[in-house]
């Protein structure tokens, strides 16, 4: 989901004007980006709790920081607020899976060797 949703932003970030490159295109597509790199380390980090909790918090970071970049984009007019809502509801819903698994880490380790 997180990957499809840093997608889904490249896509519509396309469209950002051209003055926009070096700021709002930039960031949220690193913030996006950035939610699949830390999701990535935290499952290789599954021995260590505390390293997989911290992980998953950077992540939820990113995808708020994201949302934060689609509100910009909604409010600057680079995206109609339809298209900005389903992205920020996509973002709502990996923020509602990372809080789970931030939660309930034991859920998610892995054994001890």
């Amino acid at each position: 989901m997180a990957f499809e949703g840093a997608m889904a932003l490249f896509e519509t970030s396309k469209q950002f004007p051209h003055a926009e490159k070096y700021s709002l295109t930039d960031q949220v597509r690193r913030s996006s980006r950035s939610v699949c790199a830390n999701l990535a380390e935290a499952w290789r980090k599954r021995l260590y709790e505390a390293a997989f909790v911290a992980k998953f918090t950077d992540c939820a970071t990113e995808a708020s920081e994201t949302q934060t970049w689609i509100e910009f984009a909604v409010q600057c007019q680079y995206v109609d607020a339809a298209t900005g809502k389903q992205l920020s509801q996509t973002y709502d819903r990996i923020l509602g899976m990372l809080t789970t698994m931030i939660r309930n880490p034991q859920k998610w380790m892995q054994p001890k060797p």
